[in-house]
């Protein structure tokens, strides 16, 4: 029977997952273990095979799989046949590769064939028909474009030798199939049974993915609920925009930052150098003339445009109208002060981007403006990022305390308020709690030094460039949160708990540097 889970996981998710796991100390070559073990034991339970079974593996992960199923399924003393789709030296994972080499040394038990090109294609057509079952470790999650030959000859085989009475077994998916969509990507195998890790795909869980899979079992792999619960490396690495030799300017995101007063010059400058950092291509800041000089003075690489006043007014509102038509990302806060005509234009600027359509994310002075009318982005690309007593402010909740397990507590309030507003909450405390109401992540980067004034402001900035990247509120926050509390982190590495909020700016692309580490 197949497992009844909610919500399948998308190729993006599946990525996050491995690299967090090798975050967590969890090894792929554990997983590829454990991945071909269960599938020898489901294959055991389910079909009893007496006779031959005959694994084609292409050269990826999914062939590891069936590499490692082949030796656990040896010992029944039938007729095991390893059919490999490509040469040996493209097997592409070290994993992979150990596991081929592995039961290349078991000749008495296992066979091994490699298919190197199509002309070799008519050399396997006659095994495959008369075999049991033919397990498909083929094409993977990694699948892009249409299945080519030699593939898609071998997938016209397999499909005719289930004509012929073989039992087909896929790992995963069905070789062929879009796993975040379930749309057959040419020609896809047809399964009898399919063996997915961990947690069906969300291809598996669509009109098309269910016709091409068969039954399917959920198998486990040994993943733990932490490497989905806490921000890892992989929720960095999905969200990363790459840049092409033919990128241009404004390509990686163009960020407007509204903040500052007469009273805070440092916060909105914070920000904007944040996005920078983290790799947006333009960060303009709109803010008073009366405080435009002191920020243009923190570095050339800030783009800031004035409105005459001391605060937000009437006359930056014309400003922001025209420059937010080409942004990218709107935040709004750092450094704004709280008077209740700030909060009103505040309001306006919410206005503005949900009528457009435009990204927002909401901090600081900000989210006293949001507090009063929250109703004016919800279902909008919204961000918001209080801190526990700004948490308070919006929603009227006094968190329990995070001490110990506390922190726990704290996830079902987060994800409900999330849920009613309709926006993705970053709460900023020692253990970030990110939800858009329907997912939840928990991060663990940061540390006691980031208490610091202006980490927030840089948290923002951070963010900002993110969501220009994905359009996609949670992955950003996540993403975000995680990055800037290892920013913060190498920095008390280096200097104590003496920090200020620029040596957490400056340490963002060595944050970067050692997330790229686990690609």
């Amino acid at each position: 029977m197949m497992q009844k889970i909610e919500k399948g996981l998308s190729v993006e998710e599946i990525q996050a997952i491995d690299v967090n796991c090798e975050y967590l100390g969890i090894k792929r070559l554990m997983l590829m273990e454990n991945a071909g073990a269960e599938v020898s034991r489901i294959i055991l339970e389910m079909i009893k095979p007496k006779k031959c079974i005959t694994i084609v593996a292409g050269s990826g992960n999914k062939g590891g799989d069936g590499f490692v199923a082949a030796r656990h399924l040896s010992r029944l003393g039938i007729e095991i046949i390893v059919i490999l789709i490509g040469r040996p030296e493209s097997i592409r994972s070290e994993e992979a590769k150990i596991n081929w080499k592995i039961i290349n040394e078991l000749k008495s038990s296992i066979k091994t064939i490699v298919i190197e090109d199509t002309s070799q294609i008519d050399s396997i057509k006659e095994l495959l028909t008369k075999s049991e079952v033919i397990v498909d470790a083929l094409l993977g999650t990694g699948i892009r474009g249409l299945v080519k030959p030699p593939a898609s000859e071998i997938i016209k085989i397999i499909n005719h030798a289930r004509e012929c009475g073989a039992k087909i077994v896929s790992i995963d998916v069905p070789s062929g199939i879009d796993p975040n969509n379930g749309t057959p990507l040419g020609v896809a195998v047809k399964a009898d049974l399919t063996i997915t890790h961990h947690k069906p795909k969300i291809g598996l869980m669509t009109k098309d993915g269910t016709e091409y899979a068969g039954e399917i079992i959920v198998s486990n792999i040994g993943i733990p609920p932490e490497v989905e619960l806490f921000a890892g490396p992989g929720d960095v690495i999905i969200n990363i925009k790459r840049r092409r030799e033919t990128s241009h300017k404004g390509d990686f995101g163009r960020i407007i930052v509204i903040g500052g007063s007469i009273e805070y010059t440092g916060a909105p400058a914070l920000t904007a150098l944040a996005a920078l950092r983290t790799g947006a291509d333009i960060s303009i800041i709109i803010t008073p003339s009366k405080i435009a000089n002191a920020i243009r003075s923190f570095s050339p690489n800030l783009i800031v445009k004035e409105y005459e006043g001391e605060y937000l007014n009437t006359k930056g509102l014309k400003i922001i109208e025209k420059e937010i038509e080409k942004a990218d990302v709107v935040a709004i806060g750092p450094g704004l002060s709280s008077t209740q005509e700030v909060l009103d234009n505040a309001m306006e600027v919410f206005k503005m981007a949900a009528e457009k359509g435009k990204n927002l994310v909401i901090d600081a002075d900000a989210l006293k403006a949001y507090a009063k009318n929250p109703s004016i982005v919800k279902g909008t690309r919204t961000i918001v990022t209080p801190h526990t007593g700004e948490f308070k402010i919006v929603t009227g909740i006094t968190l329990p305390n995070e001490e110990g397990e506390g922190w726990k507590d704290r996830i079902p309030i987060v994800m409900n308020e999330a849920r009613k507003l309709e926006v993705t909450i970053l709460l900023k405390s020692h253990y970030d709690i990110i939800s858009d109401g329907i997912k939840v992540k928990v991060n663990r980067t940061g540390n006691p030094g980031m208490t610091v004034g202006g980490t927030g402001d840089v948290l923002t900035g951070v963010t900002s460039t993110f969501l220009a990247w994905t359009n996609n509120t949670f992955r950003s926050a996540v993403a975000a949160a995680f990055i800037n509390g290892l920013a913060g982190d190498i920095a008390v590495s280096e200097k104590g708990y003496h920090i200020t909020a620029t040596d957490v700016v400056e340490k963002i692309p060595e944050a970067f540097k050692i997330v790229e580490k686990y690609v």
